[in-house]
């Protein structure tokens, strides 16, 4: 097995940059969006853009982004993860004493 490889530090430098600019630039949307767009979904807003920023730092600054399996195993976790969301969304929509939960009964 050889061990010697040529790798191009300069390329990987200036991508580590872009990604960092890219991270900054998601931060700086994170705290506008709020008072300035999608101001009636900031929560899934927020997620996704919290969602964005931890691929980038997974796949890059952790050196994530050749694996496969991590990525296929990633897809899957998130699958999953949805998959219960919107079973406890329709739960709580679905909830016997609606009159007298705090989540779904009318405001008064």
């Amino acid at each position: 097995m050889d061990t010697n490889t040529n790798v191009n530090y300069k390329s990987e430098y200036a991508g580590y940059w872009k990604v960092l600019v890219g991270l900054l630039v998601l931060t700086a949307v994170t705290f506008v969006q709020p008072g300035m767009f999608l101001t009636d979904y900031t929560f899934a807003a927020q997620l996704i853009i919290g969602a964005i920023k931890a691929w980038m730092i997974l796949m890059y600054y952790m050196h994530l982004k050749g694996e496969k399996l991590i990525g296929a195993m990633g897809v899957f976790s998130l699958f999953l993860v949805a998959v219960f969301f919107i079973i406890v969304i329709i739960d709580v929509n679905n909830f016997q004493f609606g009159d007298v939960s705090h989540i779904t009964s009318p405001a008064k």
